[in-house]
């Protein structure tokens, strides 16, 4: 096994590193107070490439492995999570399904688009009464003609607002249970579209996170994604690979963490010397660093199997419940090692651990990855 990262994979850690420390973070504690969008660092994702890393240059993007993204994910969402996850969306959700199973036609319209940052995408499967048991759809799509017809409703939609296209998973036949489902290439300016208004969350507050109502619309035949009935496996194949970008937004949120409350332990002294010569502070630190260390073993393993075409379903979710239970316990941890400083914003750690929380519930819960996991190891 080789642990030795590339050449390229180092330019790309460095460069996210340097855009999420010198550009992203000036301003990262506003933008959450206020929970204002962060459109520079959105335009900017667009223009560094970090909107489509692994999209084929055919179609505008930097062709970049899964390792790469896992990564870059890692770099700025130590900084601003509300960026990584319009990030993780856009390239794990959007992105790589349209490319893996949208037709020619689907991708030369609007994958470039995605890539560069023009269009930003949103993916629509969690209902007011269907969340981790995805088969329950109360949307529907109707078949009138050359159209369908769409109507209902979306909720904890990331990007709700600012999306120029969403993808709509919804019932077209309930009798045939999942494999009536089908997804929909859905323009956010097409009549009968509304959103509602912005969620005000525990974190990630300046990502734009709202609900999407759908009423009489109509999409056309060709805006449906593979063949029909095939809604359900896409659903699940691409929260297979999106499992790897929020688990290495929960590695980046821990690491994050780590770095604050290392180098705080080292400038804090207490009896006479550092907080971090203190053996309660130093194990802890130790216990943060080996967490942290097999999350982003589990992260890459995860990323090195889909790249590599192999079976990858048990590998991201263990990435994701691990990673993500690392995160909120490094970063409740960290919030410790500051003391009272870790309790207000200007040191950063209250945020992070505020931000960690989500990484156990979006893209299935952590019961469900157990439930993924299980089912693997007693099939």
């Amino acid at each position: 096994m080789n642990f030795q990262l590339t050449e390229e994979h180092l330019m790309i850690q460095k460069a996210a590193r340097e855009f999420a420390q010198n550009e992203l973070k000036p301003g990262v504690i506003e933008r959450d107070n206020a929970m204002a969008y962060p459109t520079e660092g959105v335009k900017r994702m667009g223009e560094l490439g970090f909107l489509g890393m692994m999209v084929s240059p055919e179609y505008g993007g930097g062709g970049m492995d899964t390792i790469s993204y896992v990564l870059a994910m890692e770099e700025i969402s130590k900084v601003d999570n509300s960026c990584s996850v319009i990030m993780s969306v856009n390239n794990s959700l959007v992105c790589w399904g349209l490319e893996t199973f949208g037709n020619k036609e689907q991708k030369d319209k609007y994958l470039k688009k995605l890539a560069s940052g023009e269009m930003i995408g949103a993916f629509c499967l969690s209902e007011p009464e269907a969340g981790s048991d995805a088969t329950q759809q109360r949307t529907t799509a109707i078949l009138d003609g050359d159209h369908y017809v769409i109507n209902g409703t979306k909720n904890w939609i990331t990007n709700g607002k600012m999306a120029g296209i969403y993808l709509v998973i919804a019932h077209t036949d309930r009798d045939k249970g999942h494999r009536g489902i089908n997804c929909f290439i859905v323009e956010a300016d097409t009549p009968g579209v509304t959103t509602g208004v912005k969620e005000d969350k525990l974190g990630i507050r300046s990502s734009d996170t709202c609900s999407v109502m759908f009423s009489d619309v109509k999409v056309p035949i060709a805006n449906r994604i593979g063949e029909d009935g095939f809604g359900f496996k896409f659903a699940m194949k691409t929260l297979s690979g999106g499992r790897i970008g929020i688990a290495s937004q929960a590695l980046g949120i821990a690491s994050g963490a780590f770095e604050l409350a290392t180098a705080y332990s080292k400038e804090r002294e207490a009896f006479g010397r550092p907080i971090s010569h203190h053996q309660a502070i130093a194990f802890k630190l130790a216990d943060m660093a080996t967490e942290i260390e097999a999350a982003r073993l589990l992260c890459l393993k995860a990323a090195y199997e889909k790249d590599h075409g192999l079976p990858y379903d048990q590998s991201s979710a263990m990435a994701k419940v691990f990673a993500s239970e690392t995160a909120m316990k490094v970063s409740t941890e960290a919030v410790q090692v500051h003391g009272g400083y870790g309790f207000v914003k200007e040191y950063h750690v209250e945020r992070l651990m505020r931000d960690a929380k989500i990484t156990q519930i979006y893209e299935g819960t952590s019961e469900i990855q157990r439930i993924v996991i299980s089912r693997s190891l007693l099939k």
